[in-house]
């Protein structure tokens, strides 16, 4: 996510702390090569005049000039300037009776029904009551998409003849979800240009007769600049509450993000990083402002564990490593959680100073490689995961067979799991004061 951005952005703040005091001029010229990183990331072009501006004012303050660790300083002013520039945490509004109506718009493919489905599936792990309303008639088999989606995850879908008009539609499904006490309404409509006078209207006609409460537009976060044009246009024309920017996760740039609040003053509301169903982050400032700088996110971390890992399971995991008990067994339980949460690469990229190893290990590798760490243990017996200290050659080389992996790669990881075995019996005993190692021969 924004690694190109990270990139610069971090060359520029490591020359600087090369240095002692910072004159005026190397603020300067550190500010230079942060407006070119900021272009470059296709951010709009007022917004980084201002976003520089604002920094250059404090940079060449007492703040910083009169500061122990000047380059710290600096860093510190760019990251509270980002989290500025980003706006402010804007949760979805369900204030007031239900049913609450969310209308979900944008262009054709920028993936709103997907959306539609990933926002059914949040909004119901914070106890609501979701209804999905295909509403998209034009698109090819939109309505099938929708149903696929609801049947996947469990939740309704309000659909009708697609030669119903979508006002009438999205009409019938609000009194479907007050009638069956349905808490939010989620209408699906379909993807529509900005400059297509005739759908616009009809999507100022669904707002008029539907009351919603909120009107995201569903935007590519990968269009840049393209994408704070649409969000402008489409707000001029229906008046929007919020954002939701989808392919984030894809997003070298960040062009979009740092833009959007900015030009439009619509806040974003979520973040698409992934394909599956529940790859949707509440937007909060200051943990992409600190996942651009480099520094992790530790926070959206600590909620995706809290959501995907069994908490009796840890607890009993880190009471067999206090015990210096935990075996393959235990480990391969835990491997099964960690998956749960999201690619290997995207949970190193929010841990502070693991961006850079996130940044070199692509998402298809790291993932190939805990497969593969997967299979070695899959394919021992459940005495040999119990008791790895019986795993003698011929046995590894079964393994190695039966999980389509090479001997050394067995050999690797046996021998790094008696090293973490060993420093689990040093905390037994006292004597441990380091971090656990990893798995570094098999990207772990």
């Amino acid at each position: 996510m924004f690694d190109t951005l990270s990139e610069k952005l971090n060359a520029v703040f490591k020359k600087l702390s090369g240095k002692g005091k910072l004159s005026e001029a190397d603020v300067d010229a550190a500010l230079r090569e942060v407006r070119l990183a900021l272009l470059e990331a296709d951010v709009n072009f007022k917004v980084v005049k201002e976003f520089l501006a604002r920094v250059r004012v404090r940079a060449i303050g007492i703040e910083v000039m009169q500061s122990l660790s000047p380059a710290q300083t600096v860093i510190k002013i760019v990251n509270e300037e980002l989290i500025r520039t980003l706006g402010e945490p804007a949760k979805i509004d369900l204030s007031g009776e239900p049913p609450h109506v969310v209308m979900l718009i944008g262009l054709q493919g920028a993936g709103k029904t997907t959306m539609a489905g990933k926002l059914a599936l949040h909004l119901r792990k914070h106890q609501q009551k979701p209804l999905l309303v295909a509403a998209d008639t034009r698109r090819p088999a939109a309505i099938q998409q929708l149903q696929t989606l609801g049947k996947q995850l469990d939740v309704p879908v309000h659909s009708e003849s697609d030669t119903v008009p979508p006002p009438t539609i999205c009409i019938n499904a609000v009194k479907r979800a007050s009638d069956g006490a349905y808490s939010v309404v989620l209408l699906d409509t379909a993807g529509r240009l900005h400059i297509d006078d005739d759908l616009m209207h009809e999507l100022e006609e669904i707002k008029q007769k539907t009351k919603p409460q909120e009107v995201l537009l569903v935007v590519d976060a990968m269009t840049g600049q393209e994408a704070v044009r649409v969000a402008d246009e489409f707000n001029k024309r229906v008046g929007l509450t919020g954002l939701i920017l989808t392919k984030v996760d894809g997003d070298a740039r960040g062009g979009a993000a740092l833009s959007v609040r900015s030009v439009t003053g619509v806040p974003i509301k979520y973040l698409g990083v992934g394909e599956k169903l529940d790859a949707l982050e509440a937007f909060f400032p200051d943990r992409l402002a600190s996942r651009i700088l480099g520094m992790g996110d530790v926070l959206t971390l600590i909620e995706k564990a809290q959501e995907n890992l069994d908490q009796d399971q840890a607890r009993q995991a880190a009471e067999k490593i206090l015990k210096a008990e935990f075996n393959f067994e235990d480990f391969l339980s835990q491997l099964q959680q960690i998956k749960k949460m999201g690619p290997i690469s995207q949970l190193l990229g929010m841990v502070p100073g693991f961006n850079q190893m996130a940044k070199e290990l692509p998402a298809e590798v790291t993932d190939a490689q805990m497969q593969r760490i997967e299979a070695i243990i899959n394919s021992m017996t459940r005495a040999e995961r119990q008791q790895p200290e019986i795993l003698n050659g011929s046995r590894r080389k079964r393994i190695a067979n039966g999980s389509g992996t090479s001997v050394q790669e067995v050999n690797q990881l046996v021998s790094q799991f008696k090293q973490m075995q060993r420093m689990m019996a040093q905390l037994k005993s006292g004597k441990g004061r380091g971090m656990f190692p990893g798995f570094p021969g098999l990207g772990i």
